[in-house]
């Protein structure tokens, strides 16, 4: 099966014959937790694709929330990607060099504000590099753009949405995070959090969806088999979760490529929820 939504995603040689062209923008979206100790933005300036401009995930963010990297408003969003030379009637093109975490929240943000015409480069900066195409650390000037930014409500799920659906059941919840955090086995990375899921969640583990070699997405027909495995039904509309809202938008991307239903994130997932003492959370499988 090939995807039902092959736009999502571009491949390193078609990136590398419109690395000219006028409509295309290029961002860099990689993103590390802290534990692991390494400056996105740094690794971005020492070297990246030609004409790639860095996007901040944790600056491009609600700063005045105590959650990380949270969806800003769209004013925030507009003003900081004008600067970055992003804006209306632009593809843009993401990359990480995770690879598909980064990128996936990135993708996301943009069609939450709107901006449909957005694409991640599969397998990322790793690959890119990995078959010799060009890499600069000559820093980008890009020009302001005008970029109309308006919130597509349908994609951003809150604490109290969460909540609702856990009652009604009227969307899948869908835990992007290792089946060890799930259960409640394995600590979470950030300290201070619960162990274990919301009740009725489902999980599929993002990396699932991803090939472990190429650091690509998995072809239609095996995301298609993964995420039936996991419990998953594809034709019902899902909300993603993970640890901060990053990995669960691969689980979003996921399912956009198989045609399934727009899934929605939820942004202050389980740094959230973990985090505080009035949620319901069950441990186990």
């Amino acid at each position: 099966m090939t995807y039902a939504r092959p736009d999502a995603l571009v491949s390193t040689a078609w990136l590398a014959d419109h690395l000219e062209a006028p409509d295309i923008r290029i961002v860099d979206g990689s993103f590390y937790l802290p534990a692991q100790k390494r400056n996105p933005r740094a690794e971005y300036e020492s070297q990246h694709i030609p004409g790639a401009v860095f996007f901040d995930i944790d600056e491009i963010a609600d700063t005045s929330s105590s959650l990380p990297h949270m969806l800003p408003s769209p004013e925030k969003f507009s003003a900081r990607v004008r600067k970055l030379g992003l804006g209306d009637g632009n593809k843009i093109v993401v990359y990480d060099t995770t690879p598909m975490t980064g990128a996936a929240r990135v993708w996301w943000m943009f069609r939450a504000m709107g901006h449909k015409d957005v694409a991640i480069l599969d397998g990322g900066l790793p690959k890119w590099m990995a078959e010799g195409r060009p890499v600069t650390d000559d820093p980008p000037l890009p020009r302001n753009r005008h970029f109309t930014a308006r919130l597509d409500n349908t994609l951003v799920r809150s604490l109290e949405d969460v909540k609702e659906l856990i009652e009604t059941k009227r969307e899948q919840i869908v835990d992007a995070r290792a089946a060890a955090r799930f259960r409640g086995e394995a600590p979470e990375p950030r300290a201070g959090l619960r162990g274990g899921h919301m009740p009725g969640a489902l999980n599929l583990p993002y990396s699932d969806l991803i090939d472990p070699k190429a650091g690509t997405m998995l072809p239609g027909e095996q995301i298609a088999a993964r995420i039936a495995a996991s419990g998953v039904d594809p034709a019902r509309k899902v909300t993603a979760s993970c640890g901060s809202g990053v990995t669960a938008c691969v689980v979003a991307l996921g399912l956009y490529l198989i045609g399934a239903p727009h899934a929605a994130v939820y942004d202050g997932s389980w740094t959230e929820w973990g985090g505080r003492d009035d949620t319901p959370i069950v441990t186990g499988a």
